[in-house]
């Protein structure tokens, strides 16, 4: 894994997302997108993730999208359903419409890594430490999710 930055949305994606109108209910994949860019960097993940073998998918949009996949509560199969369907889901992550997305077993594999390597404290403190930055009430530790969203859900 080279970390690379996340692309800005693609204009196929972002044009539809953009001209509708939410009102007060913006799906939260637009919300974190609009308000964070890119939530979890690559780098984060790097002794997880080396230099070496096959590409793969972004590890930190792979996050991303395990906290999409919980707060919605939806199986690693509904996730990457979501992903390849959902313009709101491809805007948050960057993807364009030609993107085909991944196997729902990627989700239970990157979780495994995560786990393997130590990683879940300090990706489940990532999130947190955005929502101080951003200047967010109530973003402190004490708010950070349990380390139970990384074991995985129900595969199917």
């Amino acid at each position: 894994m080279v970390p690379l930055p996340w692309p800005e949305p693609a204009p196929e994606v972002a044009s539809p997302v953009r001209a509708k109108n939410y009102g007060r209910r913006v799906p939260l994949p637009v919300a974190v997108r609009e308000r964070f860019g890119e939530l979890f960097l690559d780098a984060e993940f790097a002794d997880a993730f080396g230099p070496t073998g096959p590409a793969g998918w972004s590890p930190g949009r792979l996050a991303l999208i395990t906290v999409f996949q919980m707060a919605e509560s939806l199986t690693d199969r509904r996730a990457a359903e979501a992903v390849r369907d959902r313009l709101s889901w491809r805007y948050a992550l960057g993807l364009g419409l030609e993107d085909t997305g991944f196997d729902h077993s990627v989700l239970s594999q990157f979780r495994a890594r995560v786990v393997e390597h130590g990683l879940e404290e300090k990706a489940l403190d990532l999130l947190p430490a955005r929502l101080t930055g951003q200047g967010m009430p109530g973003a402190g530790a004490s708010s950070a999710p349990t380390p139970l969203m990384w074991s995985p859900p129900c595969a199917t």
